[in-house]
């Protein structure tokens, strides 16, 4: 534990967490209103020209585009991170998410202006991605490099709620709007709303933001001017395989996770019958998926907790077991009416909690102070990229191709395994000192979970 984060004071940690679950709360909700649109009216309102069935893939397809830029927006953020602070680059995500998502609320449909519709549309989906790419890790290292050594996995979970709590926000909008706008006037002009709120919600964000300290790490090599001149560089020479292994480690959950957050499930469960979908009410669909979101964040919250006293591995292989056990009847329940989908989402919720709420203080744990923002934001986003970019559109691809749902769960049972593997490879660092001073003492290669701190002054701050 650094001599900084053990002088940061309650009241400041406290704000720091506000602004980290606020932030990514926001950042989340403009990303799955997205999602959820792509699912559910752009198809027909921007690619209808393709055909009914390819016109669905390709609005799934505009989904994923946005994680291919999400590496870039991780690289620029944690360059500049690295270079200039954590802090700043939040406050640059935050209005760049919220800008994208209120112009797509703005945007003329196909029917409108042409070609030019959908391409704008997938302009604006890129900058999502540049943002969400460059939002994660700041986040984290704001609430990890200020939290008690025996707290890290419990104040990141604060980060990873952002993902449910954005999907609770974003569901509950959704079904509001839904019912106040039925049918076509949803089509027409309803679904523009929960774009257009997200400029309030960036407004919010920006004032709680504005109000945090710089983390104490960042303070600290700040003083002692031992920034990396070419942070990615860096990562990438001496911590490449670190960057892979987290990758893998998030790719099943982030698979899994887009089948809910992307809107598919949903998607899926709402259309018509002749459109490939099983035609339950769209509104009953939207709050049924609430008892997912709530599951999800009730076990994010257990399992930073948790992997603070059994550590983050032996947490995370307890988690996949539980995820596969949510993913086999995901679609059969889904499958049986509106109740069925709310169970089947609030059952798969657990095991992504429990696969979800360790991450940022493990990815935070793995990268030294140096080059941490880089690390840990590469790491995300990659993970993002083999995980969930394409998931929605390669569950949909594997439906139309075989006609059963069935294919689906071996395609996401196939994901969790890859992740099993990276979580068994990549070094467990539960409670790993973050300081520059620890970094360049050249302790961090050796160290070992269980370990004091060779840089603490006397052992109060170990405890």
């Amino acid at each position: 534990m650094t001599h900084h984060t053990a002088q940061t004071s309650a009241r400041e940690r406290n704000k720091v967490l506000a602004a980290v679950v606020v932030g990514t709360t926001i950042e989340w909700y403009d990303f799955f209103i997205y999602a959820f649109m792509a699912n559910l009216v752009f198809a027909q309102l921007f690619f209808e020209p393709a055909g009914a069935g390819l016109a669905q893939i390709i609005s799934l397809v505009s989904i994923g585009i946005s994680f291919l830029f999400r590496p870039l927006g991780a690289f620029l953020a944690g360059h500049f991170g690295d270079r200039i602070g954590r802090r700043p680059m939040l406050v640059i995500t935050l209005f760049l998410m919220g800008a994208a998502t209120t112009l797509v609320g703005a945007l003329p449909t196909y029917d409108m202006i042409g070609i030019a519709a959908p391409i704008l549309l997938l302009l604006l989906r890129i900058l999502q991605g540049l943002s969400a790419g460059g939002e994660w890790g700041g986040a984290v290292l704001m609430a990890i490099e200020h939290s008690p050594v025996h707290r890290r996995g419990l104040y990141g979970s604060f980060v990873q709620s952002g993902v449910p709590i954005g999907m609770l926000l974003a569901t509950g909008v959704l079904a509001a709007v839904r019912a106040l706008f039925p049918g076509d006037a949803f089509l027409e002009w309803g679904w523009r709303i929960p774009f257009f709120l997200s400029i309030i919600l960036v407004i919010v964000g920006y004032v709680v933001r504005r109000a945090v300290e710089e983390s104490p790490v960042f303070q600290e090599i700040k003083e002692t001017a031992q920034q990396e001149s070419a942070p990615i560089v860096q990562v990438f020479k001496r911590y490449g395989v670190v960057v892979l292994l987290c990758a893998l480690v998030f790719m099943g959950n982030n698979a899994v996770g887009y089948m809910t957050t992307g809107g598919y499930v949903q998607g899926l469960a709402s259309r018509p019958i002749d459109q490939g979908g099983f035609g339950f009410d769209p509104v009953g669909v939207q709050l049924a998926n609430l008892g997912g979101a709530v599951s999800w964040l009730v076990f994010t919250f257990l399992a930073g907790w948790l992997s603070d006293k059994i550590g983050r591995k032996p947490l995370y292989l307890i988690g996949w077991v539980v995820l596969a056990a949510g993913v086999i009847p995901l679609f059969a329940l889904s499958a049986t009416g509106v109740a069925g989908v709310g169970w089947a989402v609030t059952i798969l919720g657990v095991g992504l909690g429990l696969t979800y709420g360790a991450q940022a203080a493990w990815y935070a744990e793995s990268f030294p102070a140096s080059v941490r923002y880089s690390g840990v934001s590469i790491a995300y986003a990659i993970g993002a990229v083999i995980g969930g970019a394409f998931a929605p559109t390669i569950a949909q691809a594997l439906l139309q191709a075989t006609g059963t749902t069935w294919a689906i769960v071996w395609y996401l049972l196939a994901t969790i395994v890859i992740s099993v593997i990276g979580t068994l490879l990549l070094r467990d660092r539960t409670g790993i000192p973050l300081s520059i001073e620890f970094e360049h003492d050249g302790h961090w290669a050796h160290w070992r979970k269980g370990d004091p701190d060779p840089t603490a002054v006397g052992t109060a701050s170990n405890k």
